[in-house]
């Protein structure tokens, strides 16, 4: 098994590129240091964002920097970025050159969900695994694949999108994310956390229920994937007391008894994770080698 402790050193700048905002920091082993954050006006045009990309950067280079690493809510090729969730702008662009060609620093670009299982591999819960999957369940149900310690991302940065396949007579991800709530019973979802905090029933009621749509999701992502472990972060995670129960009694009619035995299903409790996930990008290349 790789041992984590020995990951270089090197100074990695890590950037996460959320919907209204971008954070960034410096990476060094397991500390992050020099963390900004700064909104983003992501309805601009493709060239005004990236400006505003490249003036962001531009306050966190430093002559120690060996690296940049960045994740996105998009699709993410070989070479290009596309269909960046928040930004439209941005369908279609080659952000990993434009990037090298500026900072003259190798640069690497990943789907946010991927960079997240790269982060709780590296830094967070799935330290002592071999092969897990990062469950980010938010306003999507999106993941990152952790096979014999190595991010498998899939031909054009696809795989690991769960939360597309058919269910019922919708996709997982209508069901088993903050979507479910709005879906099926037009209501808000940062409301319905907020009663069933105040112990609301009915409020509890919709996270068992969505629980189980989850744990049905679950059970898919194992037969596809045979994983040890699933870690899971997205805004939906903090209402995991609400939801736990009912998404492991689906996860036990899983077929194969002895292959959920030890299965661990943990929440992540990982600082700065979006930054730390885009750091690792270049932890996880120089492990491949």
């Amino acid at each position: 098994m790789f041992d984590q402790t020995d990951r270089n050193t090197d100074t990695v700048i890590g950037i996460d590129l959320g919907g209204t905002n971008l954070r960034g920091g410096l990476v060094n082993g397991n500390t992050v240091t020099s963390i900004v954050s700064r909104r983003i006006h992501a309805d601009k045009t493709s060239d005004e964002v990236l400006a505003e990309l490249f003036a962001f950067i531009d306050n966190l280079v430093h002559p120690s920097v060996r690296a940049i690493g960045l994740g996105v809510p998009g699709m993410v090729s070989a070479d290009k970025v596309f269909d960046v969730v928040y930004i439209p702008a941005w369908k279609e662009i080659p952000l990993r050159a434009l990037l090298e060609e500026r900072y003259q620093v190798p640069v690497l670009v990943e789907n946010d969900a991927n960079c997240f299982a790269l982060g709780e591999f590296y830094f967070g819960k799935g330290m002592a695994s071999r092969s897990m999957i990062g469950l980010t369940i938010g306003t999507g149900l999106g993941a990152g694949i952790i096979i014999n310690e190595m991010l498998h991302p899939g031909e054009h940065g696809c795989a690991g999108e769960f939360g597309m396949i058919d269910y019922l007579d919708h996709c997982y991800e209508y069901y088993a994310s903050g979507q479910f709530f709005t879906n099926v019973y037009q209501m808000d979802g940062e409301k319905v956390f907020a009663k069933a905090l105040q112990g609301d029933p009915a409020a509890q009621k919709m996270y068992e229920e969505m629980g189980r749509h989850l744990g049905n999701a679950i059970k898919m992502i194992l037969y596809a994937t045979g994983v040890e472990l699933i870690i899971l972060g997205g805004s939906v995670r903090h209402a995991f007391p609400f939801f736990a129960n009912a998404m492991w009694e689906r996860i036990q009619t899983f077929a194969f008894k002895k292959s959920i035995r030890h299965l661990k299903i943990e929440v992540s409790e990982l600082e700065n994770s979006g930054i730390l996930g885009a750091a690792a990008l270049h932890f996880n290349v120089n492990h491949r080698k």
